[in-house]
């Protein structure tokens, strides 16, 4: 079984990150941007539990709750990943998302 701990984490600083992040820089942009990785994040988590089942995009649902949408999408992911290289790429996918969102 692939330990996926660091994945976990890195999600869970960023989401904290963003929840001490002032609502300005929320509506600048960190919060898009954080929509946007939990949605890649949970398709990637989709298309390993079920590679032939219908893709769902995962809601907008509002600033606020970006931080635990990310959260969510990577701890579940984390459960599916299978190899060290699935891990690699949600890393950099994690880490390159916070970088843009400037949290």
């Amino acid at each position: 079984m692939l330990d996926a701990t660091p994945l976990t984490r890195a999600v869970d600083h960023f989401a904290d990150r963003l929840r001490a992040a002032p609502q300005s820089r929320l509506q600048r942009g960190a919060a898009a941007e954080a929509l946007g990785l939990a949605r890649e994040l949970a398709l990637r988590a989709q298309r390993l539990e079920d590679a032939q089942g219908p893709a769902r995009e995962m809601p907008d649902a509002g600033m606020f709750a970006a931080a635990d949408q990310i959260m969510v999408a990577g701890h579940d992911l984390a459960l599916v990943l299978r190899t060290e290289g699935e891990l690699a790429e949600a890393m950099r996918l994690v880490e390159e998302a916070q970088k843009r969102a400037g949290v």
